[in-house]
């Protein structure tokens, strides 16, 4: 699978639109020129914007830049939950915000999104409520609760940069290797055994040059890059209930003990702990 450009339409009178989205069972790595705002909320899902790929609990509140290329935030959810997804215009920074001197913190914050900002505390709380209600206004008001959330945003300090450089998509344009193909591998593979030699292949590179290439990209050995998808895999499944033998065997893992080893040195606790903690979390 290559990486695709999104196209979004707008109704004609307005410069950003809101709705909530579901797509799932997609395996959807694409870009848009657009910014977008996505607030996801379930047990568990993955986030995977530019160069970064990790797991969040229960909510994430997402700023991607224009053309930074991401996976849909709903793929791989399991379990119940509620996506809402804001788009602004292509031209809503130059002609909606740079004009506007009041308007310098939510400059350089849309300037920033390019590196994928993950919001979280109050912040996180204040502008999902806010989302919600944007879609019950009318346009005018609507206009001006967005600028309210991303003002609320500019100024907020609970927030994690994914990225520490320039992932948008001339970064895969000006590579002869489409990354969109090594993560469709490895999503099409992870359960089973993704071999760094088949996927070297695949891309026409050398073994050793595939592994240069690939630490390069994700600062990540393709072993360690695999393991980290099954872990957050793993997540999502324990929160389904299932044993920890069976999650094991299904994202990969021939080992248990290796599994609950790994398991703990990526999540700080073990598959027994994470799932006893969460599970009464959703049951109560």
């Amino acid at each position: 699978m290559k990486i695709q450009k999104e196209i979004i339409d707008f109704e004609e009178d307005k410069s950003f639109k809101i709705f909530e989205a579901s797509m799932k069972h997609r395996f959807f790595w694409h870009y848009h020129p657009e910014i977008e705002l996505v607030y996801v909320e379930a047990i568990s899902g993955i986030r995977h914007v530019g160069k970064d790929i990790s797991g969040f609990m229960e909510s994430d509140l997402l700023l991607v830049g224009s053309n930074v290329p991401h996976l849909n935030f709903d793929y791989g959810i399991k379990t119940e939950y509620k996506q809402i997804v804001l788009q602004l215009k292509e031209n809503f920074l130059d002609e909606m915000i740079l004009p506007v001197p009041e308007f310098d913190d939510i400059k350089k914050l849309l300037n920033r999104s390019y590196l994928g900002l993950s919001f979280y505390g109050e912040t996180k709380k204040i502008v999902a409520r806010k989302l919600h209600l944007i879609k019950e206004k009318n346009p005018f008001e609507s206009l001006i609760a967005l600028m309210e959330v991303l003002q609320i945003l500019s100024q907020s300090t609970e927030v994690i940069e994914l990225n520490k450089e320039d992932t948008r998509v001339k970064w895969f344009l000006n590579d002869k290797i489409r990354m969109g193909t090594i993560y469709d591998y490895i999503n099409e593979n992870y359960d089973k055994n993704p071999n760094v030699n088949v996927i070297a292949e695949m891309v026409s590179l050398s073994t050793p040059a595939f592994c240069r290439y690939f630490k390069k990209q994700t600062n990540m050995t393709f072993t360690d890059f695999v393991n980290n998808y099954r872990i957050n895999q793993a997540k999502m499944l324990l929160l389904q209930n299932l044993c920890i033998s069976e999650v094991s065997f299904q994202v990969g893992f021939e080992s248990l003990s290796y599994f609950n080893k790994l398991f703990k040195n990526h999540i700080g606790e073990t598959p027994t702990s994470f799932k006893k903690k969460h599970l009464n979390k959703v049951e109560s």
